[in-house]
């Protein structure tokens, strides 16, 4: 627990106590983001290694083995949450209630904040906030249904944004309703309730649902829809590929470049830097730019010109030290794991530190992977640096310095051992 004890004093979240209930990605995403800026994190994990044991983001956090189906592993929880300041489960609508002995929660909307108001009076803690994400949210007839990323994003409309015309749309890995619509609305949610509380004294219930955050990113796209901007249907919009001066070209080695000249000064420069600049192409004058009916032979035009070359000799044509920086062009660089990869090697991501090695989990046989570096970047209390932050190598690690943090006897850490409510990791043969 040594790493701990050296937090940045003036981190942002310094001296928040969050537990977090281990669970799918979203809700260990949303606990890493309170860890990067210096909350102190501890994630409950199942004793018997069943479910979630296997966390990826886990950085920055420590593990508590604690039994849920055992009423001392209820009452040790809800001992734990009478001095924290935010709780973050990832459970479907109702779960939280069931093991707390409530009634089974109300999905009425109109009955929501009775239902909150009773769960804070059941934990015994005025003062926390609690964060409930899940898919489909605490109420309507599909919160106690299960669901993944697409399908929030489907029914939120988002999904149906994304992909070429006349083709299937096309998941977004699982990023937008996860993780952007999810984890970051939640934090941001934990954030406004922890800013409330210095005024009210008091916590509150966030009901923070991934197909609310996903629609609510779609904000912009719903008006440009009523300024026309964004009026076709998917995959004929200027920003959903259907221009051709915002889309990705093949290269010469099957490599790819970003094209996002919009502004018809980055667009002269584009077309300059392909060598169209002349509008003629072997007899073919270029199309006007916004002439939806000519994008199909200016997409032509375009890809044929990024095949003539490779990646990399149109990162020369269009790079920092090009007077065609400006266009807008830049090359798609690959995703791939391990160590000193393009990404980070990219000049400019080189210079920000875009990626960082986890030093401490290196040092515990954890793999010399590379991660990003937190965002966004604080000026006086940045977020805690990547390599301070290693993750429990197995549920359990930290249990019994968690417990003495939180004023349990070694008497009493002792019995909750007997009895199975908690368990302790042996770190010697398990890792994560």
């Amino acid at each position: 627990d040594g790493w701990k004890m050296e937090r940045q004093v003036a981190a942002p979240l310094a001296g928040v106590r969050v537990i977090e209930i281990a669970g799918l990605a979203p809700a260990p995403y949303c606990g890493l983001i309170l860890a990067d800026f210096g909350a102190d994190v501890v994630r409950i994990d199942r004793p018997t290694g069943g479910g979630v044991v296997i966390d990826s983001l886990g950085r920055g956090k420590r593990s508590l083995a604690l039994d849920l189906k055992n009423p001392a592993g209820v009452a040790t929880l809800l001992r734990l949450l009478s001095t924290a300041d935010v709780l973050i489960e990832p459970f479907r609508a109702g779960v939280l209630e069931k093991l707390l002995g409530l009634p089974t929660a109300s999905t009425v909307p109109s009955d929501y904040t009775a239902g909150a108001e009773l769960l804070l009076k059941r934990i015994g803690n005025p003062r926390l906030v609690v964060a409930r994400l899940t898919g489909y949210g605490q109420t309507g007839p599909l919160a106690t249904v299960a669901g993944h990323d697409i399908n929030y994003l489907a029914i939120a409309g988002v999904l149906s944004l994304i992909g070429r015309q006349g083709e299937a749309p096309v998941p977004p890995v699982n990023l937008v309703a996860d993780f952007a619509g999810g984890s970051l609305m939640c934090a941001l949610g934990i954030m406004l309730a922890l800013f409330e509380r210095t005024k009210s004294g008091k916590g509150q219930v966030i009901d923070a649902a991934m197909i609310d955050g996903a629609s609510y990113l779609a904000t912009f796209v719903y008006k440009a829809r009523a300024s026309g901007l964004h009026a076709g249907e998917r995959g004929t919009n200027m920003l959903d590929s259907g221009a051709p001066f915002y889309d990705s070209y093949r290269t010469k080695d099957n490599k790819f470049m970003a094209v996002g000249a919009i502004e018809p000064q980055f667009f002269r420069l584009l077309v300059k830097g392909l060598g169209l600049h002349n509008n003629n192409n072997n007899g073919s004058e270029l199309p006007s730019q916004h002439d939806v009916s000519e994008w199909p032979r200016m997409r032509k035009m375009f890809a044929e010109a990024f095949a003539s070359r490779t990646r990399d000799e149109w990162v020369a044509v269009f790079g920092t030290d090009s007077e065609l920086r400006d266009a807008c062009v830049t090359p798609v660089l690959e995703f791939a794991l391990g160590p000193n990869s393009e990404i980070s090697a990219y000049p400019h991501n080189s210079v920000r530190g875009l990626l960082s090695n986890n030093k401490a989990e290196t040092e515990q046989g954890q793999g010399a992977e590379e991660e990003p570096t937190p965002a966004p970047r604080l000026s006086r209390t940045p977020a805690l640096s990547n390599s301070d932050k290693p993750q429990p190598r197995a549920p359990g690690q930290q249990s019994a310095s968690v417990l003495a943090e939180y004023h349990f006897s070694a008497t009493e850490i002792a019995e909750l051992v007997r009895s199975g409510a908690v368990a302790m990791a042996d770190t010697n043969s398990a890792s994560l």
